[in-house]
């Protein structure tokens, strides 16, 4: 009784197989036939597609950044690149204050504050180093305050941030939190724990 049970099965396998195959073969034997009846038509078309794409993406893709002025912008981003990259504060004052790396003014110190309530280094990385989101690190060397401003209020949703329009905490300490991470990005402030410069 077992060996119908097995013919049945393998024979079923074989003629899986068999109309698998057959399947298979059918468009290769109909391209062949095809190809060897007209050679000129199927190979002109896809020649004629294939080129005609190209070209027109890379005319599209240079066309547009060209019209609203890249060149201008480029040198505004390179200039305002050196303008941010310079040290924003230090023990002498500026954007904030800070001493020893690690005792900051009470601004800075209120943004650093709001940085940890948030969890941001979930995202940023507990260094500014950048996780999913970007290394703060080096945005802050690209991003001007009101660019960080608009970024934290309404977010980089297809970059998954979310809006912080909604968080009191964040539209009160926002200047702070700049401060702090411009003094992360300067290297001035150290990372991990932060203290008062009075120290209370």
């Amino acid at each position: 009784m077992k060996h119908p049970i097995y013919r049945t099965l393998i024979l079923s396998a074989l003629l899986v197989s068999a109309v698998s195959m057959a399947c298979c073969q059918k468009p290769e034997a109909t391209a062949p036939a095809t190809a060897s009846t007209k050679p000129a038509t199927p190979a002109a078309k896809p020649a004629a597609a294939v080129p005609a794409v190209p070209p027109a993406a890379p005319a599209a893709a240079p066309a547009a950044p060209a019209a609203p002025g890249p060149a201008a912008g480029t040198v505004a981003d390179a200039a305002t690149v050196a303008e941010l990259s310079k040290p924003s504060g230090g023990p002498s004052g500026g954007l904030y204050t800070v001493k020893d790396g690690n005792k900051v003014d009470a601004k800075t110190l209120q943004g650093w504050k709001t940085w940890r309530a948030l969890a941001c280094e979930r995202c940023h990385g507990a260094e500014q180093e950048g996780l999913v989101g970007p290394p703060l690190v080096v945005s802050l060397h690209n991003l001007t305050k009101e660019q960080f401003r608009t970024t934290i209020t309404n977010g980089r949703a297809e970059k998954g941030m979310p809006p912080f329009s909604a968080s009191k905490m964040v539209m009160d300490n926002w200047e702070g939190l700049y401060a702090y991470l411009k003094g992360r990005a300067d290297g001035q402030i150290k990372p991990g724990h932060l203290f008062a410069m009075d120290g209370k």
